[in-house]
């Protein structure tokens, strides 16, 4: 009996969609948190200028805090913007733009205010030191009025957020107001001006719940979708393949969209490989910085206090020696460890608990110890979900903590990103200013005149974190109608017609209809490729050469040749995606953009010709750090009209100067 050819999805993809044409001043792409700041913010500068957000998902479930957050990551309170610069200098080993860095430390405790405004319960201190989440908390005051929260660092608080998107996307649905929001509708070209030279114009896309295509054209716009996962091959097997720390829909179109159409990329060769609770990815900084819990080696040894771990952190001086050390050199002495012998690394969660328990009374043991669980519930069910299924209890059981696979991002620990405009202050020096064809600096604009970004899309300025984004995307927002008002006269016009758009984006649809029928197998045909075969190849590819797990995130000169000639061809068979369902057709632009991200990635590290991140990623021919010839900013651009790269060196310069 021959298999059913039936495609696989929840709607069928037809040849000819719908097509929906919009024209409006600003356009926001994405609906994370960036993209909800810019929503809230972008109507206060608006007069009768006309604004539109895009998201592939629902805005309410959408980005990296969809699933909720135990932490706000990034509060300065007590704390100075100048503070703050040396934080992030310091873990992203020296090479960061401190005037976006300073800019966001002066805003972003506003977005943290309005949060616990719309309703966010804020952990407090009671007067006598007790920590009080919940109702118990709110009714202490809110921040904005001297309320102590509950630190777990110097820059984090404390929240109940498992609600905290549904929150911020309500503000911001209410502030832009919902006739103004496309939702399931994924972005997947932006275009230049027909008549005007490096001038964003419109965007294009598809709803993934109709055959409908979308051609917006735009006066500006600002592109917020996320980072980049699943570009390498997840530690999770099986069916828990899907299972990743970052957001799984994050397909690098933040880096992909803009890197298209001309923008400058920035230390793209920065990625993250957060160490979390294996196989779970449960969050581990709530167990380090709240319930004080320590790393010890498969010897039971405390192995961050070792003389030799001291030792291999002098390698890396002035960082290595920070009173705080890098995140990326903390993950490095994890490496070290497994592969001198001593692993595996366990979180002590037992004794964590039972020293903070000699303090407490029973009633207080039994609340910590729901903290301990609400820390996952908030934001890491599948953790959760884990520690029952293995019969763990944090009180009774310690956990193993592992290094996961790579991810690019420009808001958590990690800085890639596009290259963008400062505040046009007077301290900031002119390189770091980007000015449009009319001589103005905007904000947060890149290298493409009209076309910003905000959050993941900003390089060079990583520890946004949630709150940081909302305030990037109310940055942004400010100034893209500004750039409008400046720009009345300017009207946009495509360099494509409908049918040549249509074409473009229903490709592997079209592919996939004239070629079904061949085989009563749906996946294999020799006239097509679906995009899993797709996505197990590039995975496939990166692991063992670019740097993933399999090699201990370690890559050489030969590796890159090898891992850059396989995504060449992975681009050249991209073109026979085929795609039988609207889920497929996402799924095959989607793969398209990683794999686009991922050569820029790479292309970095190639360029970089010494290791800036150990823990992150280790270049094997150059295994030490180089600041007399590499402390400086690796840029690329893709030039679309040639379809040829330049990679090339920027000046970082150092604004804050250090304790």
């Amino acid at each position: 009996m021959a298999l059913p050819n039936k495609p696989k999805g929840e709607r069928k993809a037809v040849r000819d969609p719908e097509i929906v044409e919009k024209e409006v001043d600003v356009l926001v792409v994405g609906g994370g948190m960036a993209a909800c700041g810019a929503a809230f913010e972008v109507k206060k500068w608006a007069d009768n200028e006309s604004v539109l957000l895009v998201d592939k998902a629902a805005l309410e479930r959408s980005g990296a805090v969809a699933q909720g957050l135990s932490a706000i990551n990034t509060y300065l309170g007590e704390n100075t913007p100048d503070d703050y610069v040396r934080m992030v200098r310091n873990d992203l080993m020296g090479i960061v733009r401190e005037d976006l860095i300073f800019d966001l430390g002066c805003h972003v405790d506003d977005s943290v205010h309005l949060f616990e405004e719309w309703g966010l319960p804020v952990w407090k201190k009671s007067p006598e030191g007790k920590n009080l989440d919940g109702k118990k908390g709110m009714k202490q005051g809110t921040l904005k009025e001297g309320a102590q929260p509950v630190r777990t660092g110097k820059w984090q608080i404390m929240i109940n957020g498992e609600s905290y998107k549904r929150i911020v996307a309500e503000a911001a649905k209410k502030a832009v107001g919902e006739d103004n929001i496309l939702e399931r509708v994924f972005i997947v070209e932006l275009l230049l001006d027909k008549n005007k030279e490096n001038q964003v114009s419109g965007a294009i896309g598809f709803s993934v719940r109709e055959n409908k295509v979308y051609i917006i054209k735009a006066k500006t716009m600002m592109v917020a979708c996320g980072g980049a996962v699943n570009i390498y091959q997840p530690r999770s097997v099986g069916e828990g393949k899907g299972r990743a720390w970052y957001p799984v829909w994050n397909s690098g179109s933040t880096y992909t969209l803009c890197m298209k159409v001309g923008a400058e990329l920035s230390m793209m060769e920065n990625r993250f490989t957060p160490a979390r609770f294996k196989d779970g990815y449960g969050p581990v900084g709530a167990w380090f910085l709240l319930f004080k819990a320590k790393a010890l080696n498969g010897l039971g040894e405390n192995y961050l206090a070792s003389d030799a771990a001291k030792k291999e952190l002098e390698y890396y001086a002035p960082y290595g020696n920070a009173a705080i050390t890098p995140t990326c050199l903390r993950n490095h002495l994890m490496l070290f460890e497994m592969k001198e012998g001593r692993g595996p690394i366990i979180m002590d969660t037992v004794t964590a608990l039972e020293e903070l328990g000699k303090t407490l009374d029973k009633k207080e043991i039994k609340h910590l110890e729901s903290e301990a669980w609400e820390d996952f519930l908030d934001m890491t069910c599948g953790q959760a979900n884990l520690w029952c299924a293995t019969d763990t209890e944090p009180e009774k059981k310690n956990s193993e903590i592992m290094p996961t696979e790579p991810y690019l991002l420009g808001s958590h620990s990690g800085c890639c990103g596009l290259w963008t405009s400062g505040p046009d202050y007077d301290w900031v020096p002119d390189s770091y200013k980007i000015k449009a064809d009319n001589g103005k600096v905007y904000n947060r604009m890149t290298t493409v005149s009209g076309l910003f970004t905000a959050g993941d899309g900003v390089g060079c300025s990583g520890h946004k974190f949630s709150s940081g984004s909302h305030s990037e995307g109310r940055i942004a927002a400010k100034q893209m109608v500004r750039y409008v008002k400046d720009h009345a006269d300017f009207t946009p016009e495509l360099p494509m017609s409908n049918d040549e758009i249509v074409d473009m984006i229903y490709k592997p649809v079209r592919t996939y209809l004239d070629n079904c029928e061949y085989t009563t197998a749906d996946d294999i045909n020799p006239n097509y490729i679906k995009p899993e075969g797709m996505m197990y190849r590039l995975m496939k590819a990166t692991h063992e050469y670019g740097a993933g797990t399999a090699t201990y995130y370690m890559t050489t000169d030969k590796n890159l040749e090898i891992v850059m000639d396989m995504l060449e061809v992975m681009r050249e068979d991209c073109e026979k995606l085929a795609a039988g369902s609207l889920h497929e057709l996402m799924r095959a632009w989607e793969i398209y953009h990683r794999i686009w991200t991922v050569e820029s990635h790479l292309r970095h590290i190639q360029f970089r010709k010494e290791t800036r991140y150990p823990g992150f990623y280790y270049q094997a021919d150059y295994p030490n750090q180089d600041d007399e010839n590499w402390f400086c900013f690796t840029n690329s651009k893709y030039d679309p009209q040639a379809q040829k790269w330049e990679t090339f060196k920027r000046d970082c310069i150092q604004i804050i100067p250090s304790e």
